[in-house]
This record gives C-alpha cells, sequence and structure tokens, in this order.
C-alpha cells in the first residue's frame, strides 16, 4: 500500500494541467484524437429518475457518474411532460457541435401518454439550448399517434443533414421505426416521418441504433410481441433497402431493451451494450464485426445504475470541461485505470487529505 500526499496529488494535477495548455497553444489536439467517453443516460421509472445524467470513462469499460449521479439538466425546463427518457449524443460533422435527443415521457403517465421528443444542441457539452417537437401537432394525420420512443440522430452526408429516427405506435397498429430530417438549426424537423424498416412479420420494433461500417448500415433494434431481442438489419442505404438478419444477438436470456453501440477509441472493435431492464443492470459486449458478441461484464464498472443511454468519444479537453463542471474529486481519483492498480482498494481519506493507492504484487513504480 503507498501513500500519495495532498503535495503530490497536487504536482501531478498541475503538471497535466500545464501540458493540457501547452497542447492548447500549439493547437496539437485534434476532434479525432478522442482519449475518453460520454455515457449519457437516465435512471428509472419514476418521474425523479427520467431525466438526463452523464457519466464520464477514460477506457470505455470504466464508468464514473457526474454530479453526484444527479441530472444534468432539469426535465421540466426542456420537456412538455416534465420527464425525458432514453437520451442520444452525437458529435456533428463539424467535429465541435453537439446534438442530443430524448422521448419527452413521463411514464407514470402511461407507455401510450407520448406524443413529442426533445432536440437539443450544444457547442460545449455543458450549456444547451432545447426545442420540443411533438409529432401530432406538426404532422397532420396522426390523431391515432399513441406513443413516440427512443429518437437518435445520424448525420446523413447524401442529404447533407441530419436524420433523425425513432419509433411511434398509431392506434392497434405495431410500433414501426422512422426517420425525418431536423432543420438546419437542429430545433424543429423539416420532412414529414417516413418508415424506415419494415419488419418482414410486421411486429414491434423500437429502440433503433444505426451504425456505419465498412460502407454498410447496421440497424440494431428490438422486436416486440414475436419474441423479445435485440436484432441487426442491413443496407447499403440510409433510408432504405434494409434486410433483416434473423437471430438474436443479446448475449442473455434476460429481456432486454436499449441497445446502444460504440466503438473503441483504441481500434480494438466496438462495444454493444443494452438494458438488461427485468434485472436492473446493464450487459456489455464486444465485437470486432457486428456479427459475433462477446460477454466483458467482467471488466465493466459503473458507480451508478443506469436505463436506456447511449455512450460517445470525447476528447481530453471536453472530458475536463465536464468534470469542472460536475466531478467529485473522490469519483475522479476513485477512476483511476492503470493496470497495476487494485481499483476496489483505492481509498482516499478527505480529513488527512491522502490518497492511498494499492499496487498489484511485482509493480515497480518507477
Amino acid at each position: 500500500m503507498r501513500k500519495l500526499n495532498t503535495t503530490v496529488v497536487g504536482l501531478l494535477i498541475l503538471l497535466a494541467t500545464q501540458l493540457t495548455m501547452q497542447a492548447q497553444v500549439q493547437k496539437k489536439i485534434s476532434n479525432k484524437n478522442y482519449s475518453a467517453y460520454l455515457f449519457a443516460y437516465f435512471t428509472g421509472n419514476q418521474k425523479s429518475e427520467e431525466a438526463i445524467h452523464f457519466a464520464l470513462s477514460n477506457d470505455g469499460y470504466n464508468f464514473r457518474a457526474l454530479n453526484n449521479d444527479h441530472p444534468v439538466i432539469a426535465s421540466e425546463k426542456i420537456s412538455s411532460t416534465g420527464g425525458v427518457r432514453d437520451p442520444h449524443i452525437l458529435r456533428g460533422e463539424d467535429g465541435k457541435t453537439f446534438y442530443m435527443v430524448a422521448t419527452d415521457m413521463v411514464s407514470d403517465k402511461g407507455w401510450n401518454s407520448n406524443r413529442a421528443m426533445v432536440l437539443l444542441k450544444s457547442t460545449d457539452l455543458v450549456n444547451w439550448t432545447s426545442s420540443v417537437v411533438n409529432i401530432q401537432s406538426r404532422f397532420p394525420g396522426n390523431d391515432s399517434l399513441l406513443r413516440v420512443w427512443a429518437p437518435q440522430t445520424i448525420y446523413d452526408a447524401k442529404a447533407g443533414k441530419y436524420m433523425i429516427y425513432w419509433s411511434m405506435k398509431h392506434g392497434s397498429g405495431p410500433d414501426k421505426i422512422y426517420y425525418a430530417y431536423a432543420n438546419t438549426d437542429f430545433t424543429n424537423l423539416d420532412t414529414t416521418p417516413e418508415q424506415l424498416f419494415y419488419s418482414p412479420t410486421n411486429s414491434s420494433c423500437i429502440d433503433g441504433e444505426i451504425i456505419l461500417k465498412d460502407g454498410k448500415y447496421h440497424l440494431f433494434f428490438k422486436t416486440e410481441g414475436n419474441g423479445d431481442g435485440i436484432k441487426i438489419a442491413v443496407s447499403d442505404q440510409l433510408t432504405k433497402g434494409y434486410t433483416l438478419q434473423d437471430k438474436y444477438v443479446q448475449q442473455t436470456k434476460d429481456q432486454v431493451e436499449g441497445a446502444g453501440v460504440f466503438k473503441l477509441n483504441n481500434g480494438e472493435g466496438y462495444i454493444l451494450m443494452y438494458d438488461v431492464y427485468v434485472k436492473g443492470k446493464y450487459q456489455f459486449t464486444k465485437t470486432k464485426d457486428l456479427e459475433h458478441f462477446t460477454v466483458v461484464d467482467q471488466a465493466i464498472t459503473m458507480n451508478f445504475h443506469p436505463r436506456h443511454g447511449t455512450v460517445m468519444p470525447i476528447t481530453t479537453l471536453e472530458a475536463e470541461r465536464l468534470v469542472s463542471k460536475g466531478g467529485p474529486a473522490a469519483d475522479i481519483i476513485g477512476s483511476a485505470n492503470a493496470s497495476q492498480i487494485k481499483k476496489i482498494k483505492i481509498k482516499v481519506d478527505t480529513a488527512k487529505s491522502t490518497l492511498y493507492l494499492s499496487e498489484k504484487p511485482g509493480t515497480k513504480l518507477n
């Protein structure tokens, strides 16, 4: 067990700060030099839990909640219902603008109670502008609309626009995945929603997630009513032509929802995560080809309990900005992930201003 006093910790922080400032001045940090991950999520079905939360990770496996796992944006200020769920976050094509969408919903009002989504925009991940888009009032012909769920955003390079896709249910029909293009300001939808994916069995499809790999668009979604689980449909066009790969890709027999896929910064493949909602936990799997998935739960740590959310790679500067606005010191220190450290034995003695790190046997401190 090694003890580092606050002087040593302070010097390390000062050195890191100086190096960061030098990098900023020299403009050597590129938006593509991603070194961390931002996890946007909500936490439960109570109204107080239906809000946007943020967590950070250095490696895509060990996440720590920001703001003591309290909401980073007040739901009542951005939604029409007083609650938001299923946040999806995306970096814009310019590398410095961020887009977030969420379900405008309070589940206590019923699963068929919402008609809207929330669109948010930011240039620093801290300050957000927002708009509510009510599909039923915005577009004629939606009198029988019952719910608008889990919107996500992707950039359509061919159209030069940001495309939002989500699931909707009308009357007694199944949930279907639709898409429409956002306006330039990302405050409204410019085009009438059109169906994106046609299920061969006409069963309900929700929680869509599109990943572009090797020129192919992979649409992950949850099936309902005809076997429940996560499947993938593939197309070489973003807005049509999806062919179902008729197999479930979740690696559990428990019910799941809210598939989220993100690319690892180290080039070692992708993480497919999903909400095992009947057990109140998440499962993480790893894949290199988006076809074969291996459970990596043993490598995952989180000091929070997320529900349906998404992960986006970010830079060191962006992570530092988020931490400065809502990162408890003990959590930041406790997120140390060097392979030589026994993570479960990290200890912070705030009374003595002392940090204790336990190293694994045979570790050379030089």
